[in-house]
């Protein structure tokens, strides 16, 4: 199970103004908006990978799937300002661990979208449920997307 990694609302894929994402070039997964400062892991795992402008993180887990949090759109463009990483690559994690700091004053100012891709990257033989009944999402507690094996 993924969770929601911010408190927030959970936003369908399909809607996010980037058709990399909308149309599901790099995966399947959610969005989420969200007005905290912290973006965290949606489940048990280890980080693979901190862009290094700290904009996206992707995380890989014991059963080989892997996903990208990409954290609002078009935020390569920063060049890492307003974000700081809390952790390092390669760190086993828990869900509900805070892996990326946001400057809320710093984005603001660049008038950042910040809607938050979740997104699927390697299924591994899993396919993805995704719920969308809970729109209000809790971070770490509401599970956003179901692994069924195939």
């Amino acid at each position: 199970d993924l969770y929601a990694p911010v408190n927030g609302t959970l936003v369908d894929i399909e809607t996010v103004q980037d058709p990399a994402f909308a149309n599901k070039v790099t995966g399947d997964g959610v969005a989420f908006s969200f007005d905290e400062d912290f973006i965290c892991a949606p489940a048990d795992g280890k980080i693979s990978v901190i862009a290094e402008t700290r904009h996206a993180f992707a995380m890989k887990f014991e059963n080989g799937v892997e996903i990208l949090i990409h954290i609002g759109l078009n935020t390569v463009n920063l060049g890492g300002k307003g974000f700081r990483a809390l952790v390092s690559e390669g760190k086993k994690v828990k869900a509900g661990t805070p892996i990326i700091q946001i400057d809320r004053k710093i984005i603001n100012e660049y008038n950042v979208d910040l809607t938050t891709p979740m997104i699927v990257t390697e299924p591994n033989g899993y396919n993805l449920k995704i719920l969308s009944e809970n729109r209000d999402v809790k971070l770490a507690q509401t599970v956003v997307i179901k692994l069924e094996k195939e």
